[in-house]
């Protein structure tokens, strides 16, 4: 077996899989982890191409649900404690930027002669 029919076999496992994972999230599972998901049919087939491509974070994130262990608040936490500093860190930046960008100005030499490349090409009629 060559490399590329290697990664043809594992992308069809891989999706093989998110069929299976696709079809008992979308009959089973999506009710049981969002109320507002309860009889609405017609979104679910819209999922179906993206549960086959992360079919792995989607049974993470069902299981985690499922278990009660997820914690919403505790996902956003490191996020916003970095708001701060990449705010303070990117003023910096466009502060900086901004006067080098002003002060570094290039000036036209005084002495520079322009030079014609070629003479024009007259049109033929």
């Amino acid at each position: 077996m060559n490399s590329a029919e290697l990664l043809f076999a594992i992308t069809q496992y891989w999706l093989i899989i998110g069929g299976v994972v696709a079809a008992l999230f979308l009959v089973v599972g999506i009710d049981r982890i969002d109320e507002d998901a309860r009889g609405a049919y017609v979104f679910r087939p819209l999922l179906i191409p993206g549960i086959l491509l992360i079919w792995p974070i989607v049974l993470w994130r069902w299981w985690s649900l499922e278990s009660g262990s997820y914690d919403p608040e505790s996902r956003y936490k490191p996020v916003r404690a970095a708001h701060k500093v990449i705010a303070l860190g990117m003023f910096i930046a466009v502060v900086g930027i901004t006067s080098i960008g002003l002060s570094v100005r290039q000036q036209w030499p005084a002495d520079y002669v322009p030079q014609k490349l070629s003479e024009p090409v007259e049109a033929s009629e």
